[in-house]
């Protein structure tokens, strides 16, 4: 096999995330935008060969080869991505499980789940956009992942928030654990309705309960436009909620696939000016592609396993 592409999609931010009996887990919003990897082998080089400074992605890959016993393969990593970073899009997760499982499709020919969460959580805490589907998921141990469903037609208006955010600095905050157990109840309530919105298919519910984990999330890392930009959504025809980026700076509208936007933009951009629009996303099933050249260079699912509970 000379090389492999494979892709892992971002994300706007999370559905959910918090914490519960001391257990830190998030539900990741996973949307139609994507880190895509092609790896093949370089005889010409001893070592691992990125395109682009990503220095998490080259420690992952590092690790990986260790545990093959092939710490001097020449590979070379090609990373193109539609993703930012620092905003909360899971744009170094998926840059880090899109390049080791192209890595371990082209050495052992599958994916090896387990392996793969196990290296990632070591580099930083992750989303779950490389699960199948939608899952509850422990951003800093990995384990306990469970599949709740996939996801519904939902649209995402993308918005960002001026500024930066570094998710591994977030996430060290020794008083974070403190902070989401003072929200862990409204956690709770949000999670029940979310869980019952996926099983139902029922995008209202899902955006009541991203939007409770939205403002129960205030008074850890504040988004400024977050209390006007649901007064102004509030009650119109065909928006569900808001969510936004637990560790980032991304707010997303949830809106009907039919929803006109022209209005409520230019009504943001009145009331919002700092409020940058970005893009319109929609919201899908989590999970890592390969491209798979059979005349019609489709992508193909791979790890359809990760819907079982795993540890």
């Amino acid at each position: 096999m000379q090389g492999v592409r494979v892709r892992v999609p971002g994300s706007c931010g999370e559905l959910i995330q918090g914490s519960i009996d001391g257990n830190d887990f998030l539900v990741s919003c996973p949307i139609n935008l994507y880190s895509r990897v092609n790896v093949h082998f370089d005889q010409t080089i001893e070592n691992i060969k990125i395109n682009k400074y990503a220095p998490r992605t080259q420690q992952a890959v590092e690790l990986l080869l260790k545990k093959y016993e092939l710490p001097k393969k020449g590979i070379k990593i090609d990373i193109n991505t539609d993703l930012i970073n620092a905003a909360g899009m899971a744009s170094s997760t998926a840059d880090i499980t899109a390049s080791l499982a192209a890595i371990m499709i082209l050495l052992k020919g599958e994916i090896d789940i387990n392996l793969l969460t196990n290296i990632a959580i070591k580099i930083e805490p992750s989303d779950s956009v490389f699960l199948d589907g939608l899952h509850i998921f422990n951003h800093r141990s990995g384990k306990d992942a469970e599949y709740l469903g996939e996801a519904p037609e939902m649209d995402i208006m993308l918005f960002k928030e001026p500024g930066l955010v570094d998710s591994l600095k977030f996430n060290k905050n020794k008083k974070l654990a403190f902070l989401n157990k003072n929200k862990e109840d409204i956690i709770k309530k949000a999670l029940s309705i979310l869980k019952k919105g996926i099983r139902e298919e029922d995008c209202r519910l899902i955006g009541k309960a991203s939007t409770l984990s939205s403002f129960a999330h205030q008074h850890i890392l504040p988004k400024k436009s977050l209390a006007k930009l649901v007064e102004i959504t509030d009650q119109k025809e065909g928006i569900y909620g808001v969510n936004i980026a637990h560790s980032g700076t991304l707010i997303g509208i949830l809106v009907a696939k039919n929803f006109i936007e022209t209005e409520l933009l230019l009504e943001i951009k009145e009331n919002l000016p700092e409020l940058k629009f970005l893009n319109r996303v929609k919201l899908i099933s989590g999970g890592i592609e390969m491209r798979v050249d059979n005349g019609t260079s489709s992508w193909r699912k791979l790890n359809q396993s990760c819907k079982k509970e795993w540890v």
